[in-house]
């Protein structure tokens, strides 16, 4: 029996590029490897800029702007991936979702957010997608409304567990009022703690490479507690860096029920071959607890933590937009 058939937990590829469309993201569906995908600023600067899959429409595009050749070269990849995961999404409506992001420029902007996340469900007119949105002050109020007016959202960008329950309690109320079979995942952004801290933590005697696991499980907990079965736990930021972890290892540890993981395609090849196929054992949410009292204790602040997490992560997703927009008119 899958994982997906014993605790309702999918492997989403966090990655999408025009060739690899039609060559092993086909497979690894085919396969039952993974059950959907997501995309975001970072990873279409790198493919658009990156594959000549985009050249012929490129240069039709030429005439427009810098953001509606975006829009054009985006919405067709998006277009095409949910036609390949539709068979999945009508099998089962938590999976076979693929996942578009707003402009990162109006992540302070509620109506903004929302007219675009109208406009960008409107143009792609598929049940599978969802609209992709930070989680931020603004972002809460457009996840509710885009919720209630039947739109799929995926809130994207949380690293604290506050920020896991606004998004909730926005999606949770915003489903209800739609009185749809809508579905929405709560982000957690995970590898970029360890990223972030290891070196500090070695110092002071904490054990490296656990922070990301803990704060996401102490996440997954307090999404679970709306229990809404349409909102899921999304485990994001799941790849490796370095050598010192197994490649699947923020995989391995964070195989939840009712969770999904989307990991980068390197990361789902090397799980697939090495990688844990079994249910992962979650900390308590009171041993959760007990590591911050610890952190706390030895001088660990982490509001500070989230607060640096969260602003260079819309910093990096804005910068990669500006970048790829530049180059698509030059």
């Amino acid at each position: 029996m899958s994982l997906k058939e014993e605790i309702n937990y999918s492997l989403w590829c966090d990655f999408i590029e025009r060739d690899f469309l039609e060559n092993r993201f086909q497979e690894i569906i085919k396969e039952e490897i993974i059950q959907g995908a997501t995309s975001n600023p970072a990873i279409f600067e790198s493919s658009i800029s990156n594959s000549v899959a985009y050249k012929q429409q490129l240069d039709m595009l030429q005439a427009n702007n810098a953001k509606t050749i975006y829009e054009e070269l985006a919405l067709t990849d998006i277009k095409r991936a949910a036609a390949l995961l539709d068979d999945l999404h009508l099998n089962d409506s938590d999976d076979g979702f693929i996942s578009i992001e707003v402009d990162p420029s109006l992540c302070d902007d509620a109506q903004g957010t929302i007219d675009e996340g109208i406009r960008l469900n409107s143009l792609i007119n598929a049940e599978n997608v969802m609209i992709k949105i930070p989680a931020t002050q603004a972002g809460y109020i457009a996840m509710r409304e885009l919720t209630s007016k039947g739109i799929n959202v995926n809130a994207t960008l949380i690293f604290s567990p506050e920020q896991a329950i606004k998004c909730t309690q926005a999606l949770n109320e915003g489903i209800k009022e739609s009185n749809k079979d809508i579905k929405a995942v709560v982000s957690i952004f995970v590898s970029r703690f360890d990223r972030l801290t290891d070196k500090e933590f070695s110092l002071k005697g904490l054990l490296p490479s656990k922070l990301g696991i803990v704060n996401a499980t102490k996440c997954y907990h307090e999404i679970n507690k709306f229990k809404n079965s349409n909102i899921r736990t999304l485990f994001a930021s799941t790849g490796v860096k370095g050598d010192d972890l197994a490649p699947s290892y923020y995989v391995d540890n964070l195989i939840f029920p009712n969770s999904v993981n989307t990991a980068p395609l390197a990361t789902i090849e090397d799980w697939v071959q090495d990688g844990a196929k079994y249910e992962s054992e979650i900390m308590s949410e009171n041993d959760c607890d007990e590591y911050f009292e610890e952190l706390k204790a030895k001088g660990i602040d982490m509001d500070k933590i989230y607060n640096k997490l969260l602003t260079d992560g819309l910093e990096s997703f804005k910068v990669s937009f500006k970048d790829l927009l530049a180059k698509l008119i030059n």
